[in-house]
C-alpha cells in the first residue's frame, strides 16, 4: 500500500521500472449480478501473470445475504490488509425493499468512506476499433482521451443532515451538499498532477452561480492553481454546460475535476462516448488504500447468461498495475491484449457491430488472457 496520493499519480508515468519482488495481496469483491462473471476474467489474467495472493470477500447484496450487512466486518478487515482491491458491481431488484441503510449501494459508499478513497479516476478512451460503436460521429470521438477526476467521499452523498422527516404534516427529504477546503485541494492536486503528464488542461466543473458549496470549490481550486500549478491551464464550467459540451465537443477536454454528484453523472455521460458502459474502468485512490472497479452496474437482467462485457473490469485491473503496483509495462500488456481481441473482431453484445463476431464473457476473457 502507498503512502500518499501523489505516489499514485507518479506511478502512472514515472515508476514503470519499479521492482516489487514481494507477493502482493489482491482482494476480490465480486459483488452482485454480473460482478462475479466479470471479475473472474480479471482473475484469469492475474493467475497467468502470477505473483499474487488472491482473497475474496462479500459486499453489496451478497454481503447482506451472507452477513446481514452490505459492508460486513470481515470485508472491512480484509480490505485494510490488501495491497489493492478489485470490485465487480453491487445492487439488484432483489434487495429493493431493504431498509435504506442496508441496501447494496450502502456497501459501496461505505467502503469508499471507510478507506478514504477520495479521488475517483474515470478515463473515457475511444479505441480505434470501437469508433463505430459510439452514438456520436466519428470525427467527434476518434482519438478521444478524457480523464474525469471525481471527488468521492464528500458532497451530497455523505453530507449531514440527511434523511426523511415530517414537517407540517408533509414528508420531506433532506440531503446536504458540503465540502471543506482541504477536500477540494486534495482532489484538485490529483487532477493537476495528472494534467501535468497529459495535455496540461484542467476544467473544473461546478454550479457556482447558485450553489455556495461549489462557489467555495471554484475559489479554492483557483487559489491552488495560482499557488502551485501555473504550468497547467485552468478553466471553469457550470455543470449543465459541461453536460452539453461533453456530447457536443468532447475532445475540448483533457482532465475534468468535479464533485461527487456531478462527477457521477458526467462520467456516465462520457462513458457513452466510448460506445458502452462496459468499456469504462475506474480507479478510486486514497492516501493509503486503492480500489478498482468497472463503471457499469450489476446488470441483473443479464447476470449468469455469459453476456456481460468484461473489458471494463480487465482495464480496471490494468489501472491497478499502473497506479498501485507502479508497473506500466504490465498495464500496457493488458490494454494491448484488449485492443488485439477487438481488432480481431470479437465483441460482446453491448458493442456488437456489423461484420464482427459475437462472443460471450468467458470467451472474451479467454481471448484477452491468451494475448498477454
Amino acid at each position: 500500500m502507498l503512502a500518499t496520493s501523489n505516489i499514485f499519480i507518479l506511478a502512472r508515468y514515472e515508476l514503470n521500472c519499479y521492482s516489487q519482488p514481494m507477493t502482493k495481496k489482491i482482494l476480490i469483491l465480486a459483488g452482485d449480478g454480473i460482478g462475479p462473471e466479470v471479475t473472474k476474467q480479471a482473475v484469469k489474467i492475474l493467475d497467468k501473470i502470477g505473483g499474487f495472493e488472491i482473497d475474496y470477500a462479500d459486499i453489496g447484496g451478497i454481503g447482506y445475504d451472507n452477513h446481514g450487512h452490505p459492508y460486513p466486518e470481515e470485508t472491512k478487515q480484509k480490505a485494510k490488509q490488501a495491497d489493492s482491491i478489485l470490485l465487480g458491481a453491487v445492487g439488484g431488484e432483489k434487495w429493493d425493499n431493504l431498509d435504506f441503510s442496508l441496501k447494496p449501494e450502502r456497501g459501496l459508499l461505505g467502503i469508499r468512506k471507510d478507506l478514504q478513497l477520495f479521488a475517483n479516476l474515470r478515463p473515457a478512451i475511444v479505441f480505434d476499433e470501437l469508433v463505430g460503436a459510439s452514438s456520436l460521429k466519428e470525427e467527434l470521438v476518434k482519438g478521444l482521451d478524457i480523464m474525469i477526476v471525481r471527488e468521492l467521499t464528500g458532497d451530497i452523498y455523505f453530507g449531514e443532515p440527511r434523511g426523511i422527516e415530517t414537517r407540517d404534516g408533509k414528508r420531506v427529504g433532506i440531503n446536504t451538499m458540503i465540502y471543506d477546503e482541504d477536500e477540494v485541494k486534495r482532489v484538485s492536486r490529483v487532477a493537476f498532477e495528472l494534467a501535468q503528464k497529459r495535455g496540461g488542461k484542467v476544467c473544473s466543473v461546478d454550479k457556482a452561480n447558485v450553489l455556495e458549496a461549489t462557489l467555495m470549490w471554484r475559489e479554492e481550486i483557483t487559489k491552488l492553481h495560482a499557488a502551485e500549478f501555473q504550468d497547467c491551464q485552468l478553466s471553469h464550467m457550470y455543470v449543465d454546460n459541461a453536460a452539453m459540451q461533453i456530447i457536443r465537443q468532447p475532445k475540448q477536454f483533457d482532465v475534468i475535476v468535479t464533485g461527487n454528484i456531478f462527477g457521477d453523472i458526467l462520467s456516465d455521460a462520457a462513458a457513452m462516448l466510448t460506445g458502452s458502459l462496459g468499456m469504462l474502468p475506474s480507479a478510486s485512490l486514497g492516501d493509503k488504500y486503492s480500489l478498482y472497479e468497472p463503471v457499469h452496474g450489476s446488470a441483473p437482467d443479464i447476470a449468469g447468461q455469459d453476456k456481460a462485457n468484461p473489458i471494463a473490469t480487465i482495464m480496471s485491473l490494468a489501472m491497478m498495475f499502473r497506479y498501485t503496483f507502479a508497473d506500466g509495462a504490465t498495464a500496457d500488456k493488458i490494454e494491448n491484449a484488449c485492443k488485439a481481441a477487438l481488432a480481431e473482431g470479437y465483441r460482446t453484445g453491448d458493442i456488437m457491430q456489423d461484420g464482427c463476431k459475437l462472443a460471450g464473457t468467458e470467451e472474451i476473457g479467454d481471448l484477452i488472457t491468451a494475448k498477454i
